[in-house]
């Protein structure tokens, strides 16, 4: 909703929104904007704000006032995927990026290359793309990338949000149980899936995980659209990986070139082939491409770095579903080396918080040399789900005393993976903050 904000902006319209606690980066990226926010969702703001539209994003539900008097005077509104199907999309070359995990990262890979091959590309993607400071734009070029996600639309709308993105070029990277407050069990993710791919034309393509099961059922239920499969085996895969700062593009078993980064892991790699293959479809040469992703600087909140001190490095990552929690850890167990791998981590997602994801959490932390979880407001009492763990979990209730206790068990060399899909309490400024004071009182 941030990104539609900005391009409605950049179209000329008066912006204003409401949300509560709203936070960083998409907090400063709007006041930047000068797009003014209300908090909370009281109706008055509607004789405040008077507005020709209200676009209505998924988080809004029945009973919140502002809602209840938007339809109780009758005033317009749309769902943000209707607004921009409706506004921006039309008569654009869509490349639209599917999947339960790494959506933005993608994205951002997506409209760096295009970038980088001069075709200046509109795009929405929900984090802010480091190559460009800002999480969407809106330009006069007939390419937009978009992050698809499956979640719905809206309250009056239950469809994925995906359906109204009329993609020309689609990438599904990968299927997984997820969302559990809107979809009963896997089977109906790949129906909304299956949707997705209906709407791609004939003259488009999808680029597929050929190694995702799920996926494969998908497609299996019918496609119109020639498909393009990257993974190992597939057209696109990885050849030689060079110490995980480098590895080779193979399209059809041939070396298209080497990618040299600073990115971790092999979902990294998988989320740069489907990129390379999504851009070649746009007409992009798959060098040009190699050699932008030499250059991707990543997607903040995506394994970022936020800070060094004492020898310790803290991360923000976020990662809030067991399979994200698992390959992060991987990635960054390579990295660290010797170095002890301390996850801190919020299960804040709406299916974290229905504890349906509790048997696969245990397995998915035992990467990591620490595991600490904050479980203020779960709703279910985690300690039981990382006992496997044993002696490696601990469980705090309270922000302050987490961090007091990560603290105190670190040493130089150590790697803090903040993990959580929300602001955390400001978790990593508080430990870097405590890291920071117990150094000076070293010293």
């Amino acid at each position: 909703m941030g990104g539609l904000a900005k391009i409605a902006r950049e179209r000329g319209h008066t912006v204003t929104g409401c949300d509560a606690q709203v936070y960083p980066p998409m907090s400063e990226q709007l006041r930047d904007l000068g797009i003014r926010l209300h908090e909370g969702y009281d109706a008055e703001q509607l004789d405040q704000y008077r507005a020709d539209l209200y676009v209505v994003g998924n988080a809004m539900t029945r009973g919140k006032p502002v809602i209840e008097a938007i339809l109780d005077r009758g005033l317009a509104y749309a769902s943000g995927p209707q607004w921009l199907a409706d506004n921006v999309l039309q008569d654009k070359w869509v490349l639209a990026v599917a999947g339960t995990h790494g959506k933005s990262t993608t994205s951002s890979m997506l409209a760096w290359i295009l970038e980088a091959a001069g075709l200046d590309p509109g795009f929405l993607i929900g984090g802010i793309a480091r190559n460009f400071g800002i999480s969407a734009r809106d330009t006069g070029s007939k390419f937009f990338v978009i992050e698809a996600d499956e979640y719905d639309t809206a309250f009056f709308d239950k469809r994925s949000k995906f359906v109204w993105y009329r993609p020309r070029t689609a990438i599904l990277a990968n299927l997984e149980y997820d969302h559990a407050d809107i979809f009963p069990d896997v089977a109906s993710i790949e129906t909304q899936f299956h949707h997705f791919v209906r709407i791609v034309p004939s003259q488009g393509l999808l680029v597929a995980n050929g190694n995702d099961p799920s996926i494969e059922r998908v497609l299996a239920r019918g496609t119109w659209t020639p498909a393009q499969r990257f993974g190992p085996g597939q057209e696109w895969s990885a050849g030689t990986v060079g110490d995980d700062d480098s590895f080779e593009v193979l399209h059809e078993g041939r070396v298209a070139g080497t990618v040299r980064w600073d990115l971790m892991g092999e979902h990294n790699r998988l989320n740069a082939l489907a990129a390379i293959a999504a851009a070649r479809h746009a007409g992009v040469a798959p060098a040009v491409a190699i050699e932008a992703l030499g250059r991707f600087q990543g997607v903040k909140r995506r394994m970022e770095v936020r800070g060094h001190v004492n020898g310790i490095t803290v991360y923000d990552d976020f990662a809030h579903h067991p399979t994200a929690f698992e390959t992060t850890i991987a990635g960054l167990r390579k990295r660290a080396g010797r170095g002890r791998v301390i996850a801190v981590f919020e299960p804040r997602s709406n299916t974290m918080k229905l504890g349906t994801m509790q048997a696969l959490l245990a397995s998915s932390l035992t990467g990591a040399d620490a595991v600490f979880c904050y479980a203020k407001g779960l709703g279910w009492e985690p300690a039981g789900a990382l006992a496997p763990l044993g002696a490696r979990a601990f469980v705090f209730h309270e922000i302050e005393p987490m961090v007091e206790s990560v603290a105190s068990m670190l040493r130089p060399g150590d790697h803090v993976l903040v993990m959580s899909n929300g602001g955390f309490g400001g978790v990593h400024a508080k430990l870097l903050a405590r890291l920071e004071g117990a150094r000076r009182d070293a010293a």
